[in-house]
């Protein structure tokens, strides 16, 4: 591998900014709903469990919808697909402002899971095929760093518009500024992949165990990080004495620093870690998780609002770390024609199962209180954080790229000036 940074083209900085920029509407959209749930639930009378089934299911949705998708995208257009699914996640999250019952809020909110499928495998196939392989954590933590932005910009927005002008102006808006980069990303090439022989069959892909060890540590952390979204806002308001407005914007102030500050850090550094080591980004993936445990408990247990916002400030710094480096390993380990399919199978996996901690965290609020349920999850992230780590051991016994699939392809690098425009 070179051992000196690779120039960017006009191309990769322009395809990146359109992908980062979906990826920021795309998380507005997610996270507006997480200020208005104390709105919701007063406005429609419904408790904590279906106001947690109402992110579960969207993610469950995104969840089914991911394989498909991803299939698609390794023989179609990926810059097509990711056109429909910026529009359709943003005629249902307009239809969320319509909802007069919880069971219309909870289908629009679960329609938005359809849109978010159609997109992410195709973009981030778009990233690795654009990028060498040396910078693809790197290039996949700023296309996150869009992600974390996003959310960011939504918590505020659903803090501030639910307040002074009600839950539905807040679906509004968010759903008409998806609408441009949408069109956007028409006017983007598709970067080269593979021929189609090179398509891998999806059992084939299930059968690599460092893979599979992935999607189980996967299915963790975003168990975790989903219901510590879904929930902190909440919880700031009703055991930490925040305000509604001051829970959202301080917690969208975090996200915005703290996550962006983390998610390039971290594949900085694991793209420097995989110069020396075939598993380096893992080892900057699980360490990291680890690292934010004892600050997510500070955040959780503490009574003072600075200790909640400082244990949430670093444990968002490293607990980003993950975003961009996970994508990169997943697409090291297979072959181009396989990349957007192997993302599909993953949010597949994890959101499915790991999409259930709001809907689990609200029950465990139901029965005792949400504290607890939070503390839980934040065991989940430990859990996380060790199967990344015993996914080295897997790597280090069958190589990053396993027997079964080095047989099909091996790694094409890009030109170091590759620009297909």
């Amino acid at each position: 591998m070179s051992s000196s940074p690779i120039p960017l083209s006009r191309y990769q900085y322009r395809l990146l900014a359109v992908l980062a920029l979906i990826n920021f509407v795309n998380f507005a959209d997610r996270q507006v709903f997480v200020p208005l749930v104390p709105l919701l639930r007063a406005h429609l009378g419904i408790s904590d469990t279906q106001l947690g089934s109402l992110q579960s299911w969207l993610l469950i949705v995104l969840a089914v919808g991911s394989i498909p998708s991803g299939f698609l995208a390794d023989r179609f257009s990926r810059r097509r697909i990711i056109a429909f699914g910026v529009l359709f996640w943003s005629v249902a999250t307009f239809s969320s402002g319509l909802a007069s019952s919880f069971l219309f809020l909870a289908i629009t909110r679960a329609l938005v899971g359809i849109g978010e499928a159609a997109y992410a495998p195709a973009a981030q196939s778009m990233i690795s095929g654009a990028f060498p392989q040396e910078r693809r954590a790197f290039a996949q933590a700023i296309f996150a760093s869009g992600m974390l932005i996003g959310g960011a910009a939504g918590l505020a927005m659903g803090g501030i518009m639910g307040e002074h002008r009600g839950w539905q102006h807040a679906f509004f808006i968010a759903a008409i500024a998806g609408l441009l980069p949408g069109l956007l990303v028409l006017s983007v090439e598709d970067p080269p992949r593979g021929p189609r022989t090179e398509v891998v069959p999806i059992l084939k892909l299930l059968s690599v165990p460092a893979f599979v060890a992935m999607l189980a540590a996967g299915t963790c952390i975003t168990f975790s990080s989903v219901s510590l979204l879904t929930w902190g806002v909440d919880f700031a308001r009703d055991y930490k004495d925040f305000s509604l407005k001051e829970a959202a914007v301080f917690l969208a102030a975090i996200a915005l620093f703290s996550a962006v500050l983390g998610v390039l850090t971290g594949g900085y550094v694991a793209d420097r870690l995989q110069r020396r080591y075939t598993f380096g980004r893992l080892i900057a993936i699980g360490c990291a998780l680890l690292a934010a445990t004892p600050f997510l408990l500070l955040a959780i247990l503490s009574d003072a609002k600075w200790a909640v916002l400082a244990g949430l400030f670093i444990a968002g710094f490293f607990m980003s770390w993950y975003h961009g480096p996970v994508t990169a390993v997943i697409h090291d380990m297979m072959p181009r024609r396989a990349h957007a399919t192997s993302v599909g199978i993953y949010m597949f996996v994890t959101q499915l199962i790991g999409g259930l901690g709001p809907l689990v965290v609200g029950k465990i609020s139901d029965l005792r209180d949400l504290q607890f349920g939070l503390e839980i999850a934040v065991g989940v992230l430990v859990c996380g954080g060790l199967l990344m780590l015993l996914v080295i051991h897997f790597i280090r016994r069958d190589g990053l790229r396993h027997p079964v699939l080095e047989s099909l392809q091996a790694e094409q690098h890009l030109p170091e000036t590759t620009s297909v425009v």
